[in-house]
């Protein structure tokens, strides 16, 4: 009996076809809009703990200023690190493994008659340890070459695309406004972050090159720290501070001039945001599938209507309420589960889409996916049930007289 039930029901869904797929649009809208949105925001979170991870999970950033990755404007320049703040962090903290000092700024690199403007980088040959920097092709500049300001370079593969394009770059010229340097080695190709820098446009010249031929003064832009196995990133810090403010000379009393990001701690700040706006995109997705299982119930009264005659002459030959309420509970039931069928094939579709075209991990969740196509059962159930339940309460006769 159950069968012949289904039978019946699904025989009514194909019989309007058209009406029916109108009907189940909103479900499947709703159920694609949420798949897609988790989707993609599951994506993006694994995307920011990775480009965290690349940094290395146990690195700390130093920078002038307060505040965070902002931090640093407006400083006067006698309030930059030095060189020397790097060395005092190596040499007197048990804290700390590695300490590089940096610097940067944007500039226009040449290659002939192409130009590109690209991040210019003033590095020790220890930052390639601390923010897991590796070499491709060719080599890093030397410890010598650092210390005497040699005029080399290595460079990432976006300088390629846009300078070299078919040209091997190793021993060739880059000029960097007055400074022509060799480029000695390629850097392994990193990718874009799910902030949208691209990692590989970038030129890294040794730090001595960069404070005489490029900013013309001994400043330190950052100092990155990476700290030792065993240690945990708070007592470094503690450590740091103390450091820091002893050689600035900051009085008992008086706020650091100088801010120290954990990597860990962004990549939770920034995951907790990501995590934010997901959910709250994926409620708005959801109001949708509200809206789908209003246009059911509303189908399935006229429905109703239309086959007044029809249950009527089922009912007068016999046919228990229980058997008609059924059929129309069923039909609603399977326009949701349609519905939810195809909401799932949706989601995942533009999920995929949308993690290929922000470059981001393609991350479903089997969770989200099963709690959609159970809340589209479930919202067939519900308003399903008040069409079907007036389909069973009709007078027969009432209903054999309806025209």
């Amino acid at each position: 009996m159950l069968w012949e039930t289904i039978r019946l029901a699904v025989q009514a869904i194909f019989r309007n076809m058209l009406r029916s797929f109108l009907t189940v649009l909103g479900i499947v809208i709703g159920v694609g809009a949420v798949i897609a949105m988790v989707t993609v925001g599951q994506g993006s979170q694994t995307q920011v703990t990775a480009d965290v991870e690349s940094l290395g999970s146990n690195t700390l950033i130093i920078r002038p200023g307060v505040g965070g990755m902002g931090g640093g404007g407006g400083l006067s320049a006698d309030r930059s690190f030095v060189r020397a703040d790097a060395e005092a962090l190596r040499e007197e903290l048990s804290s700390i493994e590695i300490a590089a000092p940096y610097s940067m700024t944007n500039i226009t690199a040449v290659y002939g008659n192409e130009n590109h403007f690209t991040q210019l980088a003033g590095a020790e040959t220890t930052l390639m340890d601390a923010m897991n920097w590796s070499i491709a092709e060719g080599r890093i500049f030397t410890d010598a070459e650092e210390k005497a300001g040699r005029a080399v370079c290595v460079i990432g593969e976006t300088i390629i695309e846009e300078l070299f394009f078919n040209i091997n770059p190793i021993g060739e010229k880059l000029r960097l406004r007055s400074l022509s340097c060799e480029v000695v080695g390629i850097l392994a190709a990193k990718g874009v972050t799910s902030y949208g820098d691209d990692q590989d446009d970038i030129v890294a010249i040794p730090l001595k090159t960069f404070q005489r031929r490029v900013a013309g003064n001994n400043d330190v832009s950052l100092i990155y720290v990476t700290v030792r196995d065993g240690v945990s990133t708070d007592r470094a810090i503690r450590d740091i501070e103390i450091l820091m403010r002893e050689r600035r000379r900051i009085s008992a009393g008086e706020e650091d001039d100088f801010s120290v990001m954990d990597m860990k701690q962004i990549a939770s700040v920034l995951s907790g945001i990501t995590a934010v706006l997901t959910g709250l995109l994926s409620s708005v997705a959801a109001v949708s599938l509200l809206v789908g299982g209003i246009g059911i119930m509303n189908i399935m009264l006229v429905s109703v209507t239309e086959r007044t005659r029809e249950i009527g002459i089922r009912l007068a030959v016999g046919a228990q309420t229980g058997q008609v309420m059924l059929q129309f509970l069923v039909e609603a039931i399977v326009l949701s589960l349609l519905g939810g069928l195809l909401g799932i094939v949706l989601g995942l579709g533009l999920g995929a889409l949308a993690s290929n075209l922000m470059s981001i991990p393609f991350v479903p969740d089997p969770r989200v996916i099963l709690i959609a196509f159970a809340f589209s059962a479930g919202v067939g159930v519900i308003f399903g049930y008040f069409p079907a339940r007036r389909a069973a309460q009709m007078d027969p006769i009432e209903a054999l007289r309806h025209q």
